[in-house]
């Protein structure tokens, strides 16, 4: 929306719009509507009316209501308040905050905007759009004259009115005559037809970033078609700023701008944090510019998970994405899915209840064992919240659902920032629900923020004790704390009072694995497929287990079952490992593409990179490649190791990785760190061994070995390492097996 001179503006002939309201001005007009400034008789103050033109009434009646409900949904300070909708028929306004000020454009336009400034605004808007984003939210018409700056600096966001939920499937388009949007702050894929998304949001705001440092915008001398066919042909990066202009962010307007959306920031997040840094404030959560690192969590390192992820080189069965492990099969679809209309003939839907909505949806969270138990739960919860918004256990629901939405796809920070606004919205509505503090607990343990997770659980149980959401939480969180006796009686009590729930069977197992306790890990891992034949990573799991007790042949008769049963990251995994030991490199590298494969795999899972880069360092020609895929790997890691930095297999890994990449200091620091952190953990001190035989430390590489094979750390997967080769045939190695074979005869 345009703003006009109010000073020469004249109200319209039906100065009563709605009511008490009494029109006083004409402040604005855009492509739909007319804004008004108003006084409310009623509450004494001067209030701003957005009303429809005459002929949007007709071509697009539901939109003034669609939207006021937008607008009033977003809660950050920036964006303008909504009162009330006034009216009826064509003759509703949208009765709303009145914002005094003057328009980004304007003050652009006076030559006070310095890079202090430029920056303080940039980072308003990108904070109050990141809300906005977080809800599916995208504005879709960001210009300096939809942008108000109060006499204080505050930042205003006006005209959503382009706002529009993130609909991936949609298949419309527009086109250049649709398009209300300022031409030149519109990014090249919207002049090209494509529907508003948030990756134009962010150009958006790039480009008045960079007109704001510049002085002037991009192709400033072009209009009109022009600069649109300008900005649809010029592919190549925009020119540097001036040099007063930070480096840093020099590069930032620049990205943003990216004619390629994908080499753009990836969220509003992104490029708050990156102002912020700049600002010398620290960086708090953080993804890389573009895709390529996902997740700057995979900021540029980032969230952690708390279960730990599978060890590489042998085979697994996930340890590292327990919780996917434990809700095996958890497929996310789009949250908020479109509703399916009736067709005529069809059997009529049956009628809405919301609590057989809520019941139903629960018992899809607890269901772990079929693949459209996440699908079914997001459907049944946005029922109810499509009904009452407000609904505390619904937004509870939802919340778990995107926390596994955030581990099923390349840690995505968007669904994790989503999971913690719907549980603080469950918090907000009903603090005595054992399912809103369980929900805020498991966003904050991704989040890396374990103490109050594990405050939030006891809260849970403290109202609800035997809530089965609550205990599968408190047992993760303690096992994460190596606090295993206090876990396994939570998980016995778990399974005494919900013996046909699959995630504490699961865990059970998973925890047996991390101690070394293999024969008991076997026996919950084989109940677990008798219960659930039908899930492949309950294959993978035992199949892990059988190769750490030296039984390769019954783990490839496993895998190989369960690879009958669906094809999954985690068996292709476990084979490749299987391959490895067995020196049959080229088959281990073809099993680890699987691994990695967008259509059979999990790329974005950095544990399969490295196990895919040591495959090829061992194949003539793929050397090269081998670095590749351990930069790739350590690019992934680092977004975990951002989030939990405490966490002694996250280092372990990385500081692994590092040792094959040449980089002796980050090994030897992280090495350090894992070791200090997990004493007592046997995997821990076996990749503590490699690392420190990779750097050239062959002292403390035998004194590790020895603490891992003392742990339980299987002798064969040991004897199979061809990095520890040259170690092998130290003279105190073959002394340290002798003494272990007098100690077990003794």
């Amino acid at each position: 929306m345009e703003l006009l001179d109010s000073l020469r503006q004249t109200p319209p002939q039906d100065d009563k719009i709605s009511g008490h309201y009494e029109v006083r001005r004409l402040l604005g007009e855009g492509g739909f509507g007319h804004v008004f400034e108003a006084w409310d008789a009623k509450l004494c103050r001067s209030v701003a009316l957005k009303r429809l033109k005459p002929q949007a009434d007709v071509l697009h009646p539901e939109k003034l209501i669609n939207e006021a409900r937008l607008a009033a949904s977003l809660k950050h300070a920036a964006f303008v308040r909504i009162f009330a909708i006034e009216g009826q028929g064509t003759s509703q306004s949208i009765v709303m905050e009145l914002v005094e000020g003057q328009t980004l454009g304007q003050f652009m336009h006076s030559g006070k905007a310095d890079l202090q400034a430029a920056l303080d605004i940039a980072y308003q808007i990108a904070d109050a759009m990141d809300e906005a984003h977080a809800m599916d939210l995208v504005h879709g018409d960001l210009k300096p004259s939809n942008l108000m700056l109060e006499a204080s600096g505050k930042v205003r966001i006006l005209d959503f009115g382009l706002a529009r939920h993130i609909d991936p499937q949609a298949t419309q388009t527009t086109t250049l005559c649709d398009l209300q949007g300022t031409i030149a702050y519109m990014a090249p894929e919207r002049l090209m037809g494509r529907l508003p998304d948030t990756r134009g949001d962010v150009y958006a705001l790039g480009a008045m970033l960079y007109e704001m440092l510049a002085g002037q915008r991009h192709f400033a001398h072009l209009n009109g078609l022009a600069l649109a066919a300008a900005h649809m042909q010029a592919t190549e990066a925009w020119p540097d700023l001036p040099d007063s202009v930070p480096p840093a962010i020099n590069a930032l307007a620049r990205a943003m701008t990216a004619h390629d959306p994908a080499e753009r920031p990836r969220t509003m997040r992104d490029v708050r944090e990156a102002i912020g840094a700049q600002r010398g404030e620290p960086l708090t959560l953080a993804t890389p510019l573009a895709d390529e690192t996902q997740v700057k969590v995979e900021p540029p390192a980032s969230v952690s998970i708390r279960l730990p992820l599978p060890r590489k080189r042998t085979l697994k069965w996930g340890a590292g994405v327990a919780l996917l492990t434990v809700l095996a099969g958890w497929q996310l679809p789009n949250i908020f899915p479109a509703v399916k209309s009736f067709v005529t003939g069809e059997k009529a839907p049956a009628p809405y209840s919301e609590m057989a909505s809520m019941a139903a949806g629960m018992e899809a969270l607890r269901a772990f064992d079929q693949d459209n138990n996440q699908k079914q739960a997001v459907e049944h919860f946005s029922t109810i919240l499509k009904q009452n918004p407000e609904h505390a256990a619904a937004n509870a629901g939802l919340s778990l659902v995107f926390t596994l939405r955030y581990l099923g796809t390349n840690r995505d920070e968007t669904w994790l920032q989503r999971a913690d606004i719907a549980a603080k919205q469950a918090l907000a509505t009903d603090d005595q629900l054992a399912l809103a503090h369980v929900a805020q607990a498991w966003a904050l343990e991704y989040h890396g923020k374990r103490q109050q997770a594990m405050q939030e659980i006891n809260a849970a149980l403290n109202l609800e004790p035997n809530n089965p959401l609550g205990m599968y939480g408190k047992a993760r969180l303690l096992i994460q704390a190596q606090k295993f006796d206090q876990a396994r009686e939570v998980l016995d009590k778990a399974v005494t009072l919900y013996p046909r729930d699959l995630p504490f069977i699961s865990l059970l197992g998973k925890m047996h694995y991390n101690q070394g306790d293999y024969h008991d890990a076997e026996k919950f891992f084989r109940q677990y497929i008798q219960m659930a034949p039908h899930v492949a990573d309950a294959y993978a799991q035992l199949s892990a287990t059988l190769d750490r007790l030296n039984r390769s042949d019954e783990a490839l008769q496993v895998l190989q079952q369960g690879l009958q049963v669906h094809p999954d990251w985690e068996l292709y995994t476990n084979l490749g490992n299987a391959l490895f030991n067995r020196g049959d490199y080229l088959g281990a590298v073809q099993a680890f593409k699987n691994a990695v494969s967008e259509t059979k795999g999990s790329p974005g899972n950095y544990l399969l990179w490295a196990n895919l880069a040591d495959a090829q360092r061992w194949v003539p020609g793929q050397i090269e490649l081998s670095r590749d895929s351990y930069r790739r790997a350590i690019t992934l890691i680092q977004v975990m190791l951002r989030h939990s930095p405490d966490d002694p297999k996250i280092n372990s890994r990385l500081a692994l990785y590092s040792a094959y990449a040449g980089s002796q200091d980050d090994a030897l620091k992280h090495v350090t760190q894992a070791v200090q952190l997990a004493p007592t953990l046997p995997d821990i001190h076996f990749r503590a061994a490699l690392t420190y035989e990779l750097i050239g430390r062959r002292d403390e590489a035998m004194a590790a070995l020895r603490q891992a094979i003392e742990r339980g750390y299987p002798l064969n997967l040991i004897e199979s390492a061809p990095d520890l080769l040259t170690l092998r045939r130290d003279a105190r190695y073959q002394k340290l097996l002798i003494n272990m074979e007098r100690n077990r005869k003794t």
